[in-house]
Parts: C-alpha cells; structure tokens; sequence
C-alpha cells in the first residue's frame, strides 16, 4: 500500500489544521449529526469524541433523533450521549461541531438554537452544501467516501491514536456510506482505510452481524408491504414503492429500520432512478432518491428543497402521499426522458 493513498490531502491537512485551531485542552464541545442519524453519522460522532478526548477535549454527542438502537454498540461509558436533553445539552458548550451535514434545516429542532449560537460552529462532511450551510470553518471535501474518512484523516494529521473502538465507529461509518463497498463512492482509499481499521482491531464479521444480521420479524413484514406496492417504468428506467402512514406503528420497527428498503427497487434490472415514498402523517412525505450510472438524484432532489449525493439523496414534501408520489413520478419520467440514456443501457424490470 503507497502511503500516497493513506495520506491526507494538503488541502484536507489544511482545513484540519485550521478547524483543530479553534480547539483547546478543557473546552467542552457538542457533536452533532442530522435527524434520524445513519451509520456514518454516528460512527463519525463516537469516533470523534474519543479522538477530542486524547487531547484533552470533552465531547457530547446532541443530536435532534434519539440515538439509534442498531449502532447503541458504538457508545461506551466514556462517551455522553445527551440527546434526550434537548436544545438544553448545548448549554455551556464552548464550541459546537456538526458532522455529516451541511444545510442546518437537517438539525430538525435544533436548527433554531443553533442559529443563535455565538460560539465557533464548525462543519465535518462530504456532502454538497445546502441551501442554507452550517457553521464558520469546515473539514469538507464531496470526494470523501464518507464523514469517517475525513474523522480518519483528522486521526492521522493530527497524530491521534485509532484505538480498537475509535476503528470499530469509523468502519461502520465507512461500510454503511458505501452500502458495505458496493457503490461508485467506494474508492482504492476507502478499502486502503478498511484495511487500517481491521489492523486496528475491527472483527469484520461480528460488524456484519451487529448492522445487518439482526432484522426485525417486523421490519420483513413491512417490506414485504412496501414490495406489494412496487412500479417499474422500464422505458424509463423508474421504480418505486411506497409506505403508508402508520405502517411502522402497525409492525412495531423503528425508522432507523426502514433503512435499505429503496434498494430493492434500485435493484431492478434497467432502472436508472429509484424512489421510496413514506408517509410522515400529518401531511409530510419523505422521499428517498437512489440511481444508477449518471442519472444525479442529487440535483433532482434540490427541486423539492432536499439534497445529498449524486447517487443518493432525499427530500420532505408537504400533501397527501398519493399527490405527492403523483407529482413526483411524472417530475422523474421528466427528469430521465430528458437524460442521455447510455446506448448500451438494457431496459428489462417488472410491473408490479
């Protein structure tokens, strides 16, 4: 392995060296991470707190979602999760640092507090930034495979020790990102990092085990709900599914839960774009975006004031789900009529 590829770049060194600048021995931080945190969300927040505190720093995790149960393995005794408290855990705070995010309207009811914060905001993360960016001084680059690749580089720049548990957040926030090394975000540095992390102690099987071996009889039943109800355009290369209100009630799971489900539609042979509607109640509908090759749901996203990757990103709209995912199709058939099909593009899928 080149020690190019496990090097950081100068510009990430940089802006490390910089936002680590504005941090002293004694100060106690907030981290945070957007509504209904993911894998890298929360592996990029308990890895980061345990790196601050090798310097001196105390770090609490404050995010606007409680904490999901599926990565309650990353926390420890060592680190305090405040979520429960509210907009009252960023009192007395000396600095707040946002990771995986850069739009603050994805701190859901935090967003208010955080706006009138006078305190050094700072952003860690690989998304594009939104309508309305977070924070004074920010560890950014879209190139990264994950926020826990920018976390690793703040390790190796600043010459912080990856312990076991700092590896195992860091792997899971790497793995999840990249669906487990699968998408176009997986790159020769993400694997050269995995390699690190398993060097450092990770258990590569036992992480399988905890993310993904332990589903719910609830969350297949609700998948099996959500497939009952899949569309597949293979002209256009579209297909979706949809949940409706209450469901998750109905099968007793979690929203962290849900997570995965818009693959399966993705999955389909020649589908180009892939949608997954639930319906919030209340009249909210959250829409999740995926694709393959060069169709960019990132700026398709934007349309409804969502955002994320080019492969995959979300939106919430406001009306009735059978509106919404009404006005949303006919905008994607738009969308993909007027994309470049590739010439070799094969366009087989089911209607269901």
């Amino acid at each position: 392995m080149s020690d190019g590829v496990m090097t950081a770049s100068s510009t990430r060194r940089r802006e490390i060296d910089a936002w680590f600048g504005t941090l002293r021995p004694g100060m106690t931080v907030a981290l945070s991470t957007h509504i209904n945190s993911d894998g890298d969300g929360c592996g990029s927040e308990t890895a980061l707190a345990r790196l601050l505190a090798q310097r001196g720093i105390h770090a609490r995790i404050v995010n606007p979602t409680p904490w999901p149960a599926m990565f309650a393995f990353l926390l420890g005794d060592d680190i305090e999760e405040a979520s429960a408290r509210g907009t009252a855990a960023l009192d007395g705070i000396d600095a707040l640092i946002v990771l995986d995010i850069n739009d603050i309207r994805r701190l859901g009811h935090l967003a208010d507090t955080v706006r009138s914060l006078t305190i050094p905001i700072s952003v860690i993360d690989h998304h594009v930034a939104g309508d309305e960016p977070i924070g004074h001084i920010a560890v950014a680059d879209t190139a990264a495979c994950a926020t826990g690749e920018l976390v690793f580089d703040i390790a190796i720049t600043l010459g912080l020790d990856i312990t076991p548990a700092v590896a195992q957040s860091l792997y899971a926030a790497i793995l999840t990102d990249t669906g487990s090394f699968r998408f176009s975000n997986t790159s020769p540095r993400a694997h050269a990092i995995a390699a690190a992390l398993l060097a450092a102690g990770v258990n590569p099987e036992e992480m399988y085990r905890r993310i993904y071996a332990q589903v719910s009889v609830g969350r297949l039943q609700l998948l099996r709900e959500a497939l009952a109800s899949l569309q597949s355009e293979p002209e256009l290369g579209l297909s979706y599914i949809s949940v409706a209100a209450g469901a998750m009630e109905r099968f007793d799971i979690t929203s962290e839960e849900l997570d995965g489900i818009v693959e399966h539609p993705r999955s389909i042979s020649g589908t180009r774009m892939a949608m997954f509607f639930r319906d919030l109640g209340h009249g909210k509908v959250k829409v999740s975006f995926r694709s393959t090759g060069t169709v960019d749901v990132q700026q398709f996203a934007r349309r409804y004031g969502g955002g994320g990757h080019a492969k995959a990103s979300g939106a919430l709209l406001t009306g009735a789900l059978a509106e919404v995912q009404a006005q949303v199709v006919a905008d994607a058939r738009a969308f993909l009529h007027d994309e470049q099909v590739p010439a070799d593009a094969v366009s087989v899928g089911v209607t269901a």
